[in-house]
């Protein structure tokens, strides 16, 4: 029996029943955006949104999604012609749609400069970004520009072929400014805290050390809203594949699985224009700084509780997590009375549904989404998923308990050596430094613990001589190493 034909826009009508397929012709689009980092939460949220938005006649914001490392997604992409299935599961079952938005795709590498000159058109009014944290090369602890950063010095002794995203930033918008071009608009869409403001903060500073009235344009001119978003999207899997080709009736080199859940809160402030995102869903503010702050201390800190202890407890997955003895009353009770009270909870939110809803998410068996997934780079994302929660609650005399346990699973995880004694794959910029301060140290917390809260670059110079961080965290890694991660869930007494 011969394999199905591939998907793209040849075939698309082959498709089988029941797969929702586009409403709109394509080659009526003109490209509006250009975003950078076109993985797999990209194309099950903002590109959904667009597609969305095409759907219901608009004709100016088609995508063309750059890859800054690798060529992974444009091979797979570029003979579907784009288009790649949406599947999103529950439950209750899934569905099923193609998505079109995508109508350019490029990798950044082979051809820096046709980037730039990509994202100088004047018909692209936004560019995006989904670069992940360590895409931005600052500094979590301070929010600065790292200026030693290797890709920060070539962009500067190269700024007409960068590497990084704020050098593509910088370089297209100095060549925009330079021909009379209005600024596109930077979307941010990474979990990072105030994300436009702090992505300002970086490029402007990358535009100052190039030219100073370089900087102040940026700084000045260039509108950078900051966003929360907000969708669970696993790695795609061959199990995925198999799956959506079963079901689709043709082969989809790259298809996304995602939860039905989504949220998008959008600053308002595209003064070149943007699509009505507001009629596919979104929420349009004047200041995302509340939902930002409820969704990476409620969602993302305790997903990354859930990733490390969960992953040393055995777990491969957030559901197995989740429903392994005392895991979900640990993660409520990290929502409800270490993370709750340090929050200015948006006006309407119904926070107890809100956390009810996470739980039910994070429980859901039709994602397969791994918890070692969810651990990688954890130095570039502890700083706003547990650290800032934590400096809140030490400053007002509050107890974390459950935050230090969650940090104490962070410090055995990049010791690279699980409970069984056999090695973890630790994916994380810092990885080399932290695995050999962990080696000095020894599986001995009274050493791991001080020589791990002082990288600076992680925790700052205010937390790395903190007693009140220090010993409940050496408390609780030290229930780690004696009794493993499992029982000390399972068996965890909050401090009073």
């Amino acid at each position: 029996m011969s394999a199905p034909s591939l998907l793209s826009a040849a075939t698309l009508g082959l498709r089988a029943p029941g797969v929702a397929a586009l409403a709109y012709d394509r080659a009526q689009q003109r490209t509006g955006i250009v975003h950078l980092g076109i993985g797999a939460f990209h194309r099950a949220h903002q590109a959904a949104f667009v597609d969305e938005r095409m759907a219901a006649g608009e004709r100016d914001w088609a995508i063309l999604g750059a890859s800054l490392r690798s060529p992974e997604t444009r091979d797979a992409l570029a003979p579907q012609d784009g288009l790649y299935t949406l599947v999103e599961r529950d439950p209750s079952g899934e569905k099923a749609r193609i998505i079109g938005a995508v109508t350019g795709l490029m990798v950044a590498p082979e051809a820096p400069e046709v980037l730039v000159a990509a994202m100088s058109d004047p018909a692209v009014r936004i560019v995006s970004l989904t670069v992940t944290e360590k895409g931005y090369c600052h500094d979590p602890a301070t929010g600065d520009l790292r200026e030693d950063h290797p890709d920060i010095l070539h962009d500067l002794a190269m700024p007409g072929a960068p590497r990084s995203a704020p050098g593509f930033l910088v370089a297209a918008l100095a060549r925009r400014r330079a021909a009379g071009i209005p600024p596109f608009t930077v979307l941010c869409c990474d979990n990072l805290p105030a994300n436009g403001r702090l992505v300002r903060r970086v490029v402007s500073r990358l535009a100052r050390l190039r030219e100073a009235g370089l900087g102040g344009f940026v700084a000045d001119e260039v509108a950078f809203p900051c966003t929360m978003v907000d969708r669970i999207v696993p790695a795609t899997t061959p199990a995925d594949r198999a799956a959506v080709a079963a079901r689709l009736g043709l082969t989809d080199a790259w298809p996304v699985v995602t939860e039905p859940f989504r949220q998008w809160v959008i600053e308002d402030d595209f003064p070149m224009g943007r699509p009505a995102f507001e009629d596919a869903g979104a929420e349009l503010v004047t200041n995302a700084a509340p939902y930002e702050a409820m969704k990476l201390r409620l969602l993302n800190g305790s997903h990354s509780a859930l990733a490390y202890l969960g992953y040393l407890a055995g777990h491969e997955t957030v559901a197995q997590a989740i429903a392994a003895p005392g895991f979900a009353p640990f993660i409520r009770g990290l929502m409800d009375d270490e993370v709750t009270p340090t929050l200015d909870v948006p006006t309407q939110t119904d926070l107890a549904a809100y956390k009810d809803a996470l739980l039910q998410r994070f429980a859901n068996p039709a994602l397969n989404h791994r918890t070692w997934q969810i651990a990688m780079d954890g130095s570039q994302k502890i700083p706003q998923r547990l650290l800032a929660t934590i400096r809140v609650r030490l400053a007002a005399g509050a107890p974390i308990s459950r935050l230090a346990l969650a940090l104490a699973g962070w410090m055995r995880f990049v010791t690279g050596i699980d409970e069984q004694g056999r090695a973890i794959d630790v994916r994380d910029p810092l990885a080399a430094g932290l695995r050999a301060l962990a080696d000095a140290a020894g599986p001995v917390p009274d050493r791991l613990v001080p020589a791990l809260l002082g990288v600076r670059e992680i925790f700052g110079s205010d937390l790395a001589d903190d007693p009140r961080l220090g010993r409940p965290v050496r408390a609780a890694l030290t229930g780690l190493y004696q009794s493993g991660a499992a029982r000390a869930v399972a068996q965890f007494q909050p401090e009073t």
